[in-house]
């Protein structure tokens, strides 16, 4: 019987134990590749690595560190280590096990692994392999079967909050499950959380003795209903191999080599697991960066990276610092950035030195206001798209989830597709949707509220959005709570600008506005620029990347108190820089709104690095010499600063005269009150012809038009290229793309006849 048709022998590692979880965003996108032949031997396996890669791959026994900056190939450098010592026969397959901390990384490491002819290599997540091991002993170690996992948490911490006589709405409880699972992965007993919680500076949602009940009463119920928890099984299996030493050595006999990936983000209990099985050895090979150490609020410390070498005084350490990602223009601002930081993790901060060609300087631009900011961004990526960047290829990426409105917005009104990412689109999240209902619900009620009578707009928006969350001043630190605030406080502020620019709008007015904005948001999905917090972004790149809303109370955010905390949103923005290729943006706005104070300031963290903040500073002599960047980007600051800011002349009504703020209104010209001339039959022809041209092009209608751009081309009726090419909205692309349909219906052509035209032509 040959090898392939022998049964897998049955070890707790490959059989009797739930399957392996497939590499489920990996193996099709590499399928071709799957096939593709192997290195020819181990010396192959070495080819096309750079020195410091190779002597990753190299470094095969004893302990070592390597501290990988961003983009500078660590996945390539580690999976080439293991596949070397397997293809060179210093390492069995069987015997390696990698840990990370997403399925996406774990499967992408495999899929590499495959590809170099190491395909027996266990690649998991710390989860994922502590399951497997407690799945397979939990008969010898305890007996019977191993508890369900519990479906879903969040009901049980809502039923023990409801036992315990604590009240908790949905974002309440999303925030004390947080504050349950950080207890757990820093291995914090219900008794002591308060202590621990105050100790770590945590900002809990409610107060501490409340969550030390409700947890107490959490872990009671799963005893009582014989389920575990994620965290649990970290837990469980540290008992175990605590308790068992015949179970560890078992283990411990089965793996003699561990690496371990985004060792910065470990958290204390995943620390202590892996402790437990490398026991006395020393074959371990760590991989991290402390500069992007982003999730410190899960439990994460970068303390078990920047210790290593404490820990393990003979440890190899390579340090990766070729950054192959990002251009020299990048890179330098990105090295210029840390080297203000603070801090343990600023002490052992990378210098990184870019592999690319050099590239565009990175654009630093001070808007206004946040509306401006928006349009100004996208009208930046309408023209990177016209350039021939993909829209895919784009990103725009902010602090907090609720600023993606503005974007969303500006970006349908631009044409622009776009698609978010680790979020919901603005008008389709829960606490947005259910504020619609209300104030939908106060506008049919007319004058019969008396908390409503005599109040202006924003008074009764403000009095009705009271009532599920929002208060004038936001709730203290992050989390559910603070999101569910940001998004009210988003319509509040709506509403405001609202009522500045309709003085006599009531909330029906509002309400209508408000689905307006929802309708063109409610557009399907489609692959275009992706709008995404920094947090969602780690692990991604791209061509272009806009770094927006820079400034004080946002980048570092409000709650930002301690100087860890300020530290760790400098990283966070460190990130983000490093997830652009070629093209970087920064923006900033002075004011909230149109005619607002411009009392803000821009991010302390682009202080010496933005024009007009005391020079450019540099990222070392090293850097500077081999990126090339030194006088030259001073030069592109120079030059970024000399440019427009973006303030445009006022624009006023074609009728009454007035300026106008509102961006709809720009939109048509005119007052939405004020009397126009719509040539309705011309309007409905234009929408029938819009939503022909979107199904040929396979995008949602507004990439065509937006509504409002429609109703002016209705109301201005133009008869040339020069006066459609005047109405907002209408950029040269579009009138490139559209304009002589738009111009042969304007002059009284069939939307049938402009199709077939469309046809023979």
């Amino acid at each position: 019987m040959d090898n392939q048709s022998r049964p897998a022998p049955r070890t707790w590692q490959h059989g009797g134990v739930t399957a392996a979880t497939p590499p489920t965003l990996f193996p099709r996108a590499t399928a071709a590749s799957e096939y593709a032949d192997p290195p020819r031997d181990a010396d192959a396996v070495l080819d096309g690595l750079d020195p410091e890669q190779r002597e990753v791959a190299l470094a095969l026994h004893g302990p070592v560190c390597v501290l990988a900056g961003a983009g500078t190939g660590k996945t390539r450098a580690i999976t080439h280590r293991i596949a070397y010592g397997v293809r060179a026969g210093i390492l069995q397959p069987a015997s390696v096990l990698a840990v990370t901390f997403t399925n996406r990384a774990a499967g992408e490491m495999r899929g590499r692994l495959r590809q170099l002819g190491a395909g027996g290599v266990q690649a998991r997540t710390f989860h994922s392999a502590a399951l497997r091991q407690l799945q397979y002993f939990w008969p010898k170690a305890v007996g019977g079967e191993l508890p369900r996992l519990a479906e879903r948490k969040v009901q049980l911490v809502a039923e023990a909050a409801a036992r315990a006589r604590i009240r908790l709405d949905r974002n309440e409880l999303r925030d004390v499950t947080g504050e349950i699972e950080w207890a757990k992965v820093t291995q914090t007993v219900p008794e002591d959380y308060p202590a621990a919680a105050a100790l770590a500076g945590r900002q809990a949602p409610r107060d501490a003795a409340e969550i030390a009940r409700i947890y107490g009463g959490y872990e009671q119920l799963k005893r009582d209903r014989g389920v575990i928890d994620f965290e649990d099984v970290l837990l469980l299996t540290v008992g175990v191999l605590q308790d068992r030493p015949d179970i560890a050595d078992q283990v411990r006999g089965q793996y003699q080599h561990f690496v371990v990936d985004e060792y910065q983000d470990v958290s204390p209990l995943q620390q202590r697991l892996l402790e437990l099985w490398l026991g006395d050895r020393d074959n371990l090979c760590v991989v991290g960066d402390a500069s992007q150490t982003i999730y410190s609020f899960t439990g994460a410390t970068p303390d078990h990276l920047i210790d290593f070498r404490r820990r393990h005084p003979g440890a190899t350490v390579v340090r990766l610092i070729r950054d192959y990602r990002s251009t020299p223009q990048v890179v330098h601002l990105a090295n210029g950035l840390l080297a203000q930081a603070r801090g343990r993790a600023a002490e052992h901060r990378l210098e990184l030195v870019s592999q690319r060609e050099p590239g565009p300087e990175p654009e630093y631009t001070e808007h206004p206001d946040e509306p401006a900011e928006a349009e100004g961004t996208a009208r930046r990526i309408r023209e990177l798209i016209a350039a021939g960047v993909s829209p895919g290829e784009i990103a725009v990426l902010y602090r907090v989830n609720a600023q993606s409105e503005l974007y969303e917005q500006a970006l349908a009104d631009a044409g622009v597709p776009y698609q978010l990412r680790g979020a919901e689109r603005f008008f389709e999240r829960p606490e947005v949707r259910e504020a619609g209902l209300l104030l939908r619900g106060a506008a049919r009620a007319g004058g019969s509220d008396p908390a409503l009578d005599d109040a202006d707009l924003a008074s009764q928006v403000r009095a009705v959005l009271g009532t599920r969350g929002w208060t004038p001043e936001p709730p203290a630190g992050s989390g559910a709570v603070r999101e569910r605030w940001e998004s009210l406080a988003a319509l509040v502020r709506l509403a405001e600008d609202f009522a500045r620019a309709r003085p006599g709008a009531g909330l029906a007015d509002l309400v209508a506005e408000l689905d307006q904005r929802a309708a063109v948001q409610h557009a399907p999905t489609v692959d275009g620029v992706t709008l995404a917090s920094l947090h969602a972004a780690k692990g991604l790149e791209w061509d272009a990347v806009f770094l927006v809303g820079l400034t004080e109370g946002m980048m570092p955010i409000t709650y930002a108190k301690t100087d860890q905390q300020i530290e760790e949103e400098r990283r966070l923005l460190y990130v983000g820089v490093t997830r652009a290729r070629r093209h970087l943006a920064l923006s900033w706005s002075l004011s909230r709104a149109p005619g607002g104070r411009p009392n803000r300031r821009p991010s302390r963290f682009l202080n010496g690095l933005r024009p007009g903040s005391g020079g450019s500073r540099g990222s070392g002599g090293r850097a500077l010499t081999a990126t090339g960047a030194g006088a030259g980007a001073v030069a592109g600051v120079e030059r970024a600063a000399s440019r427009p800011r973006g303030r445009r002349a006022p624009v006023r009504c074609r009728v009454c005269g007035r300026t106008l703020t509102d961006a709809g209104e720009i939109k048509l010209m005119r007052c939405e009150d004020c009397p126009c001339e719509l040539d309705e039959a011309l309007y409905e022809r234009l929408r029938d012809w819009r939503a022909e041209r979107a199904r040929d092009l396979g995008q949602p209608a507004y990439c065509v038009f937006t509504d409002k751009t429609l109703l002016a081309i209705a109301e201005a009726v133009p008869g040339t290229a020069s006066e459609l090419s005047g109405i907002s909205g209408v950029g040269r692309r579009k009138l490139d793309s559209f304009g002589a349909d738009v111009l042969a219906l304007c002059a009284g052509g069939e939307f049938a006849d402009t199709a077939q035209d469309a046809t023979e032509k």
